[in-house]
């Protein structure tokens, strides 16, 4: 008899130590969700998110956010679920998402265009910093300066004479007029006096070919697609854009050692509609926060030579704003206008 009292107790003791743990796990949800669900009509997330990627699958935007959206599905036990909106140079994925309902169900994968747009483009049909609400950032990736390997030079200044005593012969590449990679070259022009012709390509890949074979001297690149011809020889890297080194060329010098004051790099975060409930972005901000200090996804990170952005709403808002100010400087210093 007095095993099976002992029994009994320790079965009741399991089963009510049971009944904490699960209390305390579903507690922990209803408190991650809690914010969002005290001033919503309806739990958030109740059914499938969209997540709009404007600019065509396979390149870094589209790893970083199908990574994120893994994890935020996970997490918040609703499908996050990518959808690639490329056209007029991340413009036509920006409006489709200023066009949804502000409910958290259609997020912007938020990049360097939408900073530079908002002075390049004077075409725009939206005010991007009245009609999307920053939620959180992402990554920031370096660009690096890679040259032909037939050009004499091995330093950022070596570069700067030969191309001075060479004014008109060299020509450096971009994935397209008005991006970060064209105006990080035309940052290079006005600071340095240089006088190289501009080549736009429908994206870096073509560059990055015709920079092989010599068709064009020099290109301003993000390390995620530039890093593997620089270790295989290919093209010779110079410098980075970023004021400190890249994870992904630690050997590669920034160009601000040689000329000071020269930054630049692409930057990506996630961007709501207008009138998204504070609730909704904060949670949304927490989650991703979480997801960027997962050991795995800071992995994931670094092979594609990514920098994780971390911090809440109105830190990443301030971030975006420095970032369209910066952009504009450039835009404006470059002479750069939109055809």
């Amino acid at each position: 008899m007095a095993m099976k009292q002992s029994h009994f107790k320790r079965r009741d003791f399991l089963t009510g130590g049971l009944k904490i743990v699960t209390t305390a796990v579903l507690g922990a949800f209803s408190i991650r969700r809690g914010a969002a669900d005290s001033m919503l009509s309806t739990p958030y997330p109740d059914h499938q998110v969209k997540w709009i990627v404007p600019y065509t699958a396979g390149g870094a935007t589209d790893v970083i956010s199908r990574l994120i959206c893994q994890r935020l599905s996970e997490r918040l036990r609703q499908s996050f679920f990518v959808v690639n909106t490329p056209g007029a140079g991340s413009t036509v994925g920006t409006q489709e998402v200023i066009n949804s309902s502000p409910d958290g169900y259609t997020l912007l994968l938020i990049s360097t265009a939408n900073a530079i747009n908002a002075s390049f483009d004077k075409t725009l049909p939206f005010d991007f910093s009245k009609e999307i609400v920053p939620v959180c950032g992402l990554a920031r990736i370096p660009l690096v300066m890679a040259i032909n390997n037939d050009i004499p030079a091995h330093t950022i200044l070596e570069f700067i004479a030969y191309a001075k005593s060479n004014p008109g012969h060299l020509s450096f590449g971009s994935s397209g007029v008005g991006t970060s990679l064209h105006l990080s070259g035309e940052l290079f022009k006005a600071m340095t006096g240089l006088d190289l012709t501009h080549v736009p390509y429908k994206g870096s890949a073509p560059a990055l070919t015709d920079l092989m074979s010599g068709q064009i001297q020099v290109m301003f690149d993000n390390v995620t697609s530039s890093a593997p011809f620089v270790r295989e020889g290919k093209v010779r890297a110079l410098g980075v854009t970023t004021r400190e080194r890249s994870i992904s060329l630690p050997d590669v010098p920034p160009i601000s050692d040689s000329l000071p004051g020269y930054e630049t790099s692409s930057f990506y975060g996630v961007g709501a509609p207008s009138g998204t409930a504070s609730e909704v972005v904060d949670l949304l901000n927490t989650e991703i926060n979480l997801a960027l200090e997962d050991p795995q996804i800071k992995r994931q990170f670094e092979d594609l030579g990514a920098i994780p952005i971390t911090g809440n709403a109105s830190q990443f808002a301030t971030m975006l704003a420095a970032e369209t100010d910066r952009w504009r400087k450039i835009v404006e210093a470059s002479g750069a206008k939109k055809d």
